[in-house]
């Protein structure tokens, strides 16, 4: 059994082909999906999207968004999304110490939640080179 995964950034589509399992980070942790699971609409939190085709995992980082799986059709739309082989790692790295920099030194609600945003975006761009 496959299951059919179409990603889908407002600029592009970022993915579209046959899986054999996906695990998404929701608002409340991981999920695991494998054919024929149950009908599920979640909200994506800002993290890894695992994508595995025959035998061989592919990373991407997702920056929150909706996902609907139904029948062995999974549609997930994001605000934005990379594949980890788009992500170069230097400048990866750089944003990530630049943005845990911002996160410690930010003063006032406003200028917090900016920083932490960043930060986990960041992250995210981050971790997808590096989960295998």
């Amino acid at each position: 059994m496959i299951l059919n995964l179409r990603v889908m950034a407002p600029n592009r589509i970022v993915w579209n082909s046959e899986v054999r399992e996906i695990v998404l980070s929701t608002n409340s942790g991981y999920v695991g999906i494998l054919p024929n699971h149950a009908p599920l609409l979640t909200a994506l939190d800002i993290g890894v999207l695992k994508v595995r085709c025959d035998g061989q995992w592919s990373t991407m980082a997702l920056m929150g968004g909706f996902a609907m799986v139904d029948n062995n059709q999974v549609t997930i739309l994001v605000n934005e999304a990379e594949r980890a082989n788009e992500i170069d790692p230097e400048e990866a790295q750089q944003t990530f110490q630049t943005a845990k920099d911002n996160l410690t030194q930010a003063e006032g609600k406003k200028k917090l939640i900016e920083a932490n945003l960043s930060f986990k975006r960041a992250k995210a761009r981050l971790e997808a080179l590096n989960v295998n």
